[in-house]
């Protein structure tokens, strides 16, 4: 029971830092920091953070090599191609994210939404690397950091041995 009360409080304070940040300086400014495809990383550096999904280099690897290819994909692809825009962003995305051993399923929803993500983050072009995607990666990375090191018994990034 002490790994999901841990898991929540991590996953409650990551997505919070993220909103509070959003809500207090970007709101209304265009910028956007809140991306669904955090919620996933959330669960996974929380809730399995000894998995090698969940890793440092996984979470921010695998967030921004997602988030090139779906600003590449969206460059080259939108508006006149949605449906092959979005397939061209994950499928690339995960075959990025398999060849730089950076894998982290979340990233394949970082990938999407830079196609279907609206004017909000279309407009953003490769910007869209540094806010949301770099800049809310690496808050997670700290928060994971910060929680999971105080629980006893757990140690993240894990390594064997």
């Amino acid at each position: 029971m002490a790994e999901v009360f841990w898991a929540w409080v991590g996953s409650f304070i990551a997505i919070g830092v993220l909103a509070l940040t959003h809500y207090t300086y970007l709101d209304g400014t265009g910028g956007v920091l809140l991306i669904g495809s955090f919620g996933a990383s959330a669960v996974l550096v929380f809730g399995s953070p000894a998995s090698p999904l969940a890793q440092p280099r996984n979470l921010l690897g695998g967030h921004l090599i997602s988030a090139m290819m779906g600003v590449a994909a969206a460059q080259m692809l939108l508006p006149a191609h949605p449906v092959l825009a979005a397939a061209v962003a994950v499928s690339f995305a995960l075959g990025a994210m398999l060849v730089t051993a950076t894998f982290h399923p979340p990233g394949g929803a970082t990938a999407l939404v830079a196609v279907i993500g609206g004017d909000a983050i279309n407009g953003l072009g490769w910007a869209y690397l540094l806010l949301p995607v770099a800049s809310g990666a690496a808050m997670l990375l700290v928060v994971a950091l910060l929680v999971n090191n105080l629980i006893p018994g757990r140690r993240y990034p894990y390594r064997e041995g």
